[in-house]
């Protein structure tokens, strides 16, 4: 199932997702549950947004796929690299990624993002998946230079438009055979599956929960595979993440 936030009639809506079309729901479907009020709207006629506004936090995950670490020059965490993005950070499908006069070179990072749909602390790998609400497509934007830099990487990650997320929620996925794919410009630049992650889903929310509480909304990126590099203002970047969609962003 595919669940979108929209805007309609000047409302920010939630909907599921029926071919053209929209199955408005009552609410937020991690809080209201999968009521539809009956009414349904032509997704040509909805403007899509962020499918989550994260309540607290994105977490973010480095190094995370071994070609990913190897082609800058790293190794492979023993334990999941973790750091924060705010939630000020999050964008939908279509916002501009703003380029920041602070850096000279912007990355991008496509992603498979965790967001979840129930309180998770100290949770066992093993029960992990039962606490996500689904997947969704992420771009971990990153200012290079920074990154390096920073002793921590708050700032090369954390400007405003440095989080896209969308197009949709999917909950419906198998964690071990999920594609992503990065294109710039509407070329492959970025090409792997979860299947290759050193450290899997359950192994992730499990670490992230044993030192801070998880939220229904908040959201983790997994991390990238190979193939980051550099996009200049004008560029298009678009994550395809199997199941979700394509999510597109234009840098300015």
């Amino acid at each position: 199932m595919q669940i979108a936030r929209f805007v309609s009639d000047s409302q920010i809506r939630y909907g599921i997702v029926d071919g053209e079309e929209l199955a408005v729901l009552t609410g937020d479907p991690m809080y209201a549950g999968f009521d539809p009020t009956g009414e349904r709207v032509a997704v040509a006629d909805a403007q899509l947004l962020a499918p989550v506004i994260p309540r607290s936090k994105v977490v973010g995950i480095g190094r995370n796929y071994r070609d990913h670490a190897a082609e800058l020059g790293n190794d492979v965490p023993e334990e999941p690299l973790v750091f924060l993005k705010p939630n000020t950070s999050v964008i939908g499908p279509g916002d501009a990624i703003v380029y920041p006069p602070t850096t000279s070179n912007l990355h991008f990072e496509g992603e498979i993002a965790l967001v979840m749909g129930k309180v998770a602390r100290n949770v066992a790998a093993a029960d992990a998946l039962s606490h996500v609400f689904g997947i969704t497509a992420a771009n971990d934007v990153t200012a290079r230079d920074l990154q390096k830099s920073d002793p921590q990487w708050t700032r090369g990650k954390g400007f405003d438009t440095f989080c896209p997320l969308g197009p949709v929620i999917q909950t419906e996925f198998d964690a071990d055979a999920i594609g992503v794919r990065t294109l710039l410009d509407g070329e492959v630049v970025q090409d792997g599956t979860s299947a290759d992650l050193v450290f899997d889903f359950g192994s992730l929310i499990e670490f992230v929960s044993s030192f801070t509480t998880l939220l229904p909304g908040d959201v983790i990126l997994t991390g990238t595979p190979a193939g980051v590099g550099a996009m200049q203002k004008g560029q298009t970047v678009t994550v395809e993440v199997e199941g979700v969609g394509t999510l597109s962003n234009t840098v300015q």
